[in-house]
């Protein structure tokens, strides 16, 4: 299989698999234990084990749970199970026990691979017939037949955070799956000789698509670790030879905040470093680039279009700051309250078409049909679109602060907020009141040593955006609430202060 920045990948993950296999080379080490997996190797592994998954009766398009951090072992049950046809169920290990029990069910999964650590959490939420998958019994010499395959067939379930009701399970094909490693291979200019630097949790589109599926379509390779360290990621970075990252915005902060810095022979190395999943801050970038001198690329994606439909270019092309840059791979539109294209830097919600886009919200056709409007998806954010391309965000519809009749983005105030050099963490988020009907709070996490009052904080917001829209009430937290993916779960602060005020 070859790749091609004008047009998405044809086929399944099998024949991509297959053509990585034969071509050779390594797919992905893992610095943290120094294991590395061949190309071969994880094609070899995941045909034999796809071939077991047959002879158990699981059928073709089924659902298979993967309840695994990031490793050895869960990237062969992931692309086992895609390699044979069934559908990978992905569970949120952070998730909740709740959330886990009610994606276990939904997604009517028979069939699990569990991680040993794992395990007591999965037999508290899992149905009681559902069997747990041992690869260790898997048997290499068996030559059960595959199911055949196409690229319109089901190909990943994930589910959304469901913070403001029930998850949704968003289908991806073997084709948007595969687009959505293609969008940032054609972004980023990524080849065989890229080695991607995974962090993010497998089991949030970010890191399954932007990395995993990413490296698969371009055929470079990837550095895997369990989970994201601020003490050892520089250091993992540099002895696993990579050449960019992709993380968030919170990962970026507590790394400028750090006390490490990368070596010369890694900051030459690096390409660049990728920020997705939450806007980043313009002061943390600024600094974050001023420090390292590695040029971080802002994106925007949304599990239901399998990871990245924005970003910036690669330096030395025009990267705008504030901005998670226009479309590569798909078309974006901004769409006026009735859904008829708004003009040039006019706010309305953001539209995405193109390969990368899901197939469906599993069992929910009423959700699904609500999301779309012809072929374009809903993404539910607002924005603009400038005469260049480029898109800015100016907030979620869901977040919006509704102060007195008038919308305040609380993305405004982190901005400011995130201005002070003391502050690692922040988010703004609205608080129900009898006259305004909302007003402004925000919640920070600071450096260790800062001393930094509250009340500066909301002094600094009067200088910069005037009485209005400044937060009545500023918290100091040790952490923020956050998602699988390090975004900061904004919708649930106002609940959170309020239980602890309340105790």
């Amino acid at each position: 299989m070859i790749f091609s920045a004008q047009v998405p990948p044809e086929g399944t993950v099998r024949d991509w698999l297959d053509a990585r296999a034969q071509e050779g080379g390594t797919a992905i080490v893992f610095p943290e234990t120094g294991e590395r997996l061949e190309w071969s190797e994880l094609r070899d592994t995941a045909a034999a084990m796809a071939r077991v998954m047959v002879g158990r009766g699981i059928g073709k398009g089924e659902s298979v749970a993967i309840v695994h951090p990031n490793g050895k072992a869960g990237v062969e049950a992931l692309y086992a199970t895609l390699y044979g046809g069934f559908r990978a169920t992905m569970i949120n290990l952070a998730a909740g026990p709740d959330a886990i029990a009610y994606a276990l069910a939904h997604s009517r999964a028979r069939f699990a691979f569990v991680h040993p650590d794992q395990r007591s959490a999965f037999d508290a939420a899992a149905p009681a017939a559902m069997h747990v998958l041992d690869p260790a019994q898997f048997d290499p010499a068996d030559q059960t037949a595959l199911h055949p395959l196409a690229s319109a067939d089901h190909a990943l379930l994930m589910y959304t955070s469901g913070t403001t009701g029930r998850p949704k399970g968003v289908v991806h094909t073997h084709a948007s799956l595969l687009a959505g490693g293609w969008t940032t291979a054609v972004a980023h200019d990524l080849g065989p000789r890229d080695r991607g630097f995974c962090v993010l949790p497998i089991y949030h589109i970010n890191g399954l698509c932007v990395t995993v599926m990413g490296a698969l379509v371009s055929g470079g390779s990837l550095a895997m670790v369990s989970r994201f360290s601020a003490r050892a990621f520089w250091d993992q970075a540099d002895s696993a030879g990579i050449t960019w990252f992709s993380v968030v915005p919170t990962i970026i902060s507590h790394l400028l905040h750090g006390q490490t810095d990368p070596t010369d022979a890694l900051c030459a190395r690096l390409r660049f470093g990728r920020s997705a999943s939450s806007a980043l801050a313009i002061e943390t970038q600024t600094a974050f680039e001023k420090r390292f001198g590695v040029p971080i690329i802002e994106t925007m994606g949304l599990t239901e279009t399998a990871a990245q439909i924005l970003s910036n270019p690669l330096p030395p092309a025009m990267r705008k700051i504030g901005s998670p840059g226009r479309a590569y791979g798909n078309e974006v539109r901004i769409l006026a309250p009735d859904m008829t294209d708004a003009p040039v830097d006019t706010e309305g919600e953001i539209a995405i078409r193109g390969p990368n886009v899901m197939a469906e919200y599993l069992f929910n056709p009423d959700a699904t049909a609500a999301t779309f409007v012809g072929d374009w998806l809903r993404t539910g954010d607002l924005g603009r679109i400038d005469a260049d391309g480029y898109v800015f965000v100016t907030g979620r519809l869901k977040e919006l602060i509704i102060k007195g009749g008038e919308n305040i983005a609380p993305r405004e105030i982190d901005e400011v907020l995130y201005g002070h050099p003391d502050v690692v963490e922040a988010a703004a988020f609205a608080r129900a009141c009898p006259r305004y009907g909302e007003t402004v709070e925000a919640a920070v996490a600071l450096r260790p040593e800062a001393t930094l009052a509250a009340d500066d904080l909301i002094a600094l917001c009067h200088d910069r955006l005037g009485a209005f829209k400044s937060p009545d009430l500023v918290h100091v937290m040790a952490e923020l609430p956050k998602g699988p993916s390090g975004k900061i779960q904004r919708m649930k602060l106002a609940d959170m202060l309020q239980t602890a005020t309340a105790q």
